[in-house]
């Protein structure tokens, strides 16, 4: 039985950082990566998303070597970005392809524990989170990356908060930003006052709001707590997909037991620390060595 099932289409992406370059494209995206990461916590998971016919057998093909059940539809173009990081981690994105928006809602989603919602550029439109939430009570984990991308006048992604997002928000249960995203979408860097920066994003209307700040931790808001998570220190080879696998890490936490936040906190930071110290979708994430990393802070922060 499928227990977590994640919408937002697969990209195949170029990687290039001072120490790393992929050779060619490889499998990402926001939802993948977060699939990724719950299947190797033990998690059932299932993407829906679009694919285009280059890529449909061998997305097909990977996902079902990862243990992710495919709920996949047929695009004109797969989608995809070519990411040039700098010394200091800021990236570039030049598009490499789009993937049109995901239209249907699987029959399995009655039977889902719960529901990320995690798009790539603009696939995940308002009337389908809608459609979600009325086949389902389950909580769902938004991270709201895709939904604050649009093309800008020289062709190259640029950031916006669409209209939308005010409607958006309440239906999610928690929203995991990063600091961009997160300034985007209450006006306040996260980097001066992450404390009131987490309040302004729960506000929007989810219960619990996550801001990350990549080595500087993450912070977590539930309208009755403040909580400050630290970073688990590690050498980034690749900060691909880091809030992606955070969100997996606090997801598979959150599920056993809900109401330890710092914990669940702590175990997202784990599972990105060990993501980010490779390139591509086969980072060795396991159970142990989350717990192993989880512990750690939790003992030295706690």
């Amino acid at each position: 039985m499928t227990t977590i099932i994640a919408f937002g289409n697969p990209v195949y992406d170029e990687i290039i950082t001072p120490v790393a370059h992929t050779d060619g494209r490889v499998l990402s995206g926001c939802s993948t990566n977060a699939c990724l990461a719950l299947s190797r916590l033990g998690r059932a998971t299932g993407l829906v998303g679009r694919v285009g016919p280059d890529y449909i057998n061998r997305f097909q093909s990977e996902l079902v070597r990862y243990g992710i059940e495919p709920f996949v539809e047929l695009s004109p173009q797969t989608g995809g970005f070519k990411l040039v990081y700098d010394a200091r981690g800021d990236r570039t994105l030049d598009v490499l392809g789009v993937a049109e928006p995901i239209q249907t809602v699987p029959a399995a989603i009655v039977s889902a524990a719960a529901v990320i919602v995690g798009p790539i550029l603009q696939e995940t439109p308002l009337d389908l989170i809608q459609a979600i939430r009325a086949c389902t009570d389950a909580p769902i984990f938004l991270d709201p990356q895709g939904l604050l991308r649009r093309f800008g006048p020289d062709g190259r992604i640029e950031h916006f908060l669409p209209e939308t997002f005010a409607a958006i928000a309440p239906l999610c249960h928690v929203i995991k930003a990063n600091e961009v995203e997160t300034k985007v979408i209450t006006g306040i860097d996260p980097r001066h006052d992450p404390a009131l920066a987490a309040r302004r994003l729960r506000e929007t209307g989810c219960a619990i709001a996550i801001v990350t700040l990549a080595e500087a931790g993450s912070h977590i808001d539930d309208g009755e707590r403040s909580i400050a998570i630290p970073a688990y220190a590690t050498e980034a080879r690749d900060p691909t997909g880091a809030g992606d696998t955070y969100l997996a890490g606090f997801l598979h936490a959150y599920l056993s037991d809900p109401f330890d936040l710092f914990r669940a906190g702590c175990t997202g930071a784990a599972t990105a620390s060990i993501w980010i110290e490779y390139t591509g979708p086969d980072a060795p994430i396991t159970s142990a060595e989350v717990e192993r990393r989880t512990a750690s802070l939790v003992q030295q922060y706690r």
